[in-house]
């Protein structure tokens, strides 16, 4: 892992060469593999669960009134489709005992 404390694509595919042994190539395809897979099935709309790490959802924000904090003026925020991730208990066991 970097010292910045962000896991990237590279850490994962150089995790994945010495700990598989395939080579570094072959492991950053992998990678990559994965996450256009995951991101095409978002993409059609569905979620994607990866058991005992957690689940990315997709849901649909209706429309709803906000208000612009150096104004004050109310504003309409248009309905749009965000994107979620809850961690699976698995995954929020690990963090408290590691915290």
């Amino acid at each position: 892992m970097t010292k910045a404390g962000t896991l990237t694509r590279a850490d994962l595919a150089e995790s994945l060469h010495h700990e598989v042994g395939l080579s570094r190539s072959d492991s950053a395809d992998v990678v990559e593999q994965i996450l256009v897979e995951m991101c095409e099935a978002l993409a059609r709309g569905e979620n994607v669960k990866i058991s005992g790490f957690g689940t990315f959802v997709l849901r649909d924000k209706g429309e709803r009134i906000g208000r612009n904090p150096k104004t004050g003026i109310e504003v309409p925020i248009a309905p749009r489709r965000v994107l979620t991730f809850r961690a699976s208990q698995m995954m929020r066991d690990r963090i408290v005992a590691a915290g």
